[in-house]
């Protein structure tokens, strides 16, 4: 009997494994990822057990997730030099971390959105109005996550110069800046001589297509989720306004977001990342 149940394990064990390879070294014919079905019909393991095998294992063959290798030549050195912003700021400054949120849109929905009830989510109307577009510039503090932010009607150096000005004007003067930012546009002169006249201001970037460096980003995905992708707004100034109110609103009670990764651990995942899409991350 023991023979009989050690031979039984055995063989799930083979099922089992070769699922999980044919689950990360294989695709199905004319789909580009598989499903429980599909990994059902092929294996001829039932469906709860191949539901029960990936969620096991942790794969998630009907996801996947956008990412985007940064091919600056000074990339480890902006790396070190962001974070050790984050982890050891220098003493008598502030570090802002600045960037812009572009082509927001001013959208109204067609019809009024269905509230949420007992038993079902809020409900809105897949088609909508145009009423415009705003950028939504913004500084996010490092060290107390209160935001300075503006809306400008467009994103270029000239609006930027302008934000500029509205930071140091809400900064006090005895203060150092350190802007950590993937915006300042150096090839626009009248930026480049009004930063020279301004020493207080320290700029350190971020590496080309690293804009998850800056933590002002995250703040972004805050606001996109709570204040404008669920929203149906009459006009662009209705928008700007709900814009200005969730600000108000979030730097009475900021929260400043606990970074915690170092420069090595960030090279070390990323050193990994290529090796797999290599083929020699297994």
């Amino acid at each position: 009997m023991g023979r009989c149940v050690r031979g039984d394990r055995d063989h799930d064990d083979e099922r089992i494994a070769g699922l999980l390879n044919k689950v990360l070294k294989s695709k199905p014919k004319g789909a580009t990822h598989w499903t429980v079905r599909s990994l059902a019909d092929e294996t001829g393991i039932t469906k709860s057990s191949v539901h029960r095998y990936i969620s096991l294992f942790g794969l998630q063959p009907h996801r996947s997730q956008s990412f985007k290798l940064s091919t600056d030549a000074f990339f480890v050195e902006k790396v070190r030099d962001i974070v050790g912003l984050y982890l050891n700021p220098p003493q008598n400054a502030l570090v802002l971390c600045v960037d812009e949120k572009s082509q927001i849109q001013a959208l109204e929905r067609s019809q009024p959105i269905l509230p949420l009830g007992l038993g079902y989510v809020e409900g809105v109307t897949h088609d909508y109005f145009r009423h415009g577009t705003t950028t939504l510039f913004a500084a996010l503090d490092v060290a107390n996550g209160s935001v300075i932010a503006q809306c400008k009607p467009r994103h270029r150096h000239q609006e930027f110069l302008s934000f500029l000005r509205h930071i140091e004007a809400s900064i006090p003067e005895h203060f150092m800046f350190t802007l950590s930012s993937t915006i300042i546009r150096p090839q626009a002169a009248k930026v480049r001589a009004w930063l020279a006249k301004r020493p207080r201001y320290s700029l350190h970037f971020t590496p080309t297509y690293s804009s998850w460096l800056n933590q002002v980003e995250r703040w972004f995905g805050l606001i996109t989720q709570r204040a404008i992708r669920r929203d149906s707004f009459q006009s662009l100034p209705d928008l700007v306004r709900k814009i200005d109110q969730f600000v108000t609103h979030y730097n009475a009670h900021p929260q400043p977001l606990m970074w915690t990764a170092t420069a090595d651990s960030i090279l070390a995942k990323l050193e990994r990342l290529s090796r797999a899409i290599n083929g020699t991350g297994h």
